[in-house]
């Protein structure tokens, strides 16, 4: 991404951000966008930030659309007649491969914000994070869908 470019995204971001999308708001948000970018250009590696966004977009994009389906999911069982036939509700330890805080920490969050899933806990030697689940018919599933999901995408972003 030029450097144009991102000065362009953050000013947009900036009047998003305030809510108010007229001439002086975009010419401040240029402003504050060029003086941020100013402060970190010896932090900024071009190649490097637009392989990252598009790291942060497409764990975004999982988000949403495991978002929307677990909504779904939710949904579905919610209004089934005989709900206690379909409900599996678990506790199950998920063996982190992710190490630092930040990670364990967005992995937990990404969980939790997700219906129908809940981050209990995190082991005390950091080597498993307990999960919550409202229906769980196959645990090693679930492990291999968070494993190959959220979690591929998370160390993909801080690689």
């Amino acid at each position: 991404m030029t450097f144009g470019i991102l000065v362009f995204v953050l000013a947009f971001i900036w009047t998003a951000v305030t809510g108010a999308l007229n001439f002086g708001n975009l010419v401040l948000g240029l402003a504050v966008g060029l003086l941020a970018l100013w402060l970190v250009r010896n932090h900024i590696e071009a190649p490097r930030l637009l392989v990252r966004a598009r790291r942060i977009l497409a764990l975004s994009l999982l988000f949403v659309y495991e978002l929307v389906l677990s909504a779904i999911r939710v949904a579905i069982l919610v209004l089934t007649p005989n709900i206690r036939s379909r409900l599996k509700p678990a506790i199950i330890a998920f063996p982190l491969t992710v190490t630092s805080d930040i990670e364990i920490t967005l992995l937990a969050n990404l969980i939790t914000l997700t219906p129908g899933t809940l981050s209990v806990d995190v082991s005390k030697d950091r080597r498993f994070l307990y999960v919550h689940a409202i229906s769980v018919p196959d645990k090693a599933a679930l492990i291999r869908d968070i494993a190959g999901g959220f979690e591929a995408k998370i160390m993909e972003v801080f690689a």
